[in-house]
């Protein structure tokens, strides 16, 4: 667990220090998210929900997105933390999920996509 914890910081900060590079690694790891999800801002909805505006946003509440319960109900806010817990592993973070992901294990991988998102949906 803190061998865990102090690779993300360490990656995490090595992010910061280089965030195009981030981004751009980042881009390469959304090309497994983009069969189900679109970025630009009026994007329709896929399989999962549009991402413009994710940062800040509540879970479960781009419309006309069929949501599961547990998404509907969670009350998130998705932020760093919250991101990287749901998409390590969506079904632990938030059990009754329908998102059929098993997460991503790699916490370079990790940091690099929230980098590119955040950069892609705002």
């Amino acid at each position: 667990m803190i061998r865990a914890a102090l690779a993300l910081l360490l990656s995490v900060c090595a992010a910061a220090m280089n965030p195009a590079g981030a981004a751009s690694r980042g881009a390469l790891v959304f090309k497994r998210c983009k069969m189900c999800h679109t970025l630009e801002a009026g994007g329709r909805n896929g399989v999962g929900p549009n991402l413009h505006g994710l940062f800040g946003r509540k879970t479960g509440s781009v419309a006309g997105f069929a949501y599961s319960t547990a998404m509907r109900k969670s009350g998130a806010v998705w932020n760093d933390d919250t991101l990287v817990r749901f998409l390590r592993s969506p079904q632990t973070f938030m059990p009754g999920t329908r998102m059929g992901f098993p997460g991503i294990k790699d916490e370079g991988n990790l940091t690099a996509l929230l980098a590119y998102l955040k950069q892609a949906t705002h």
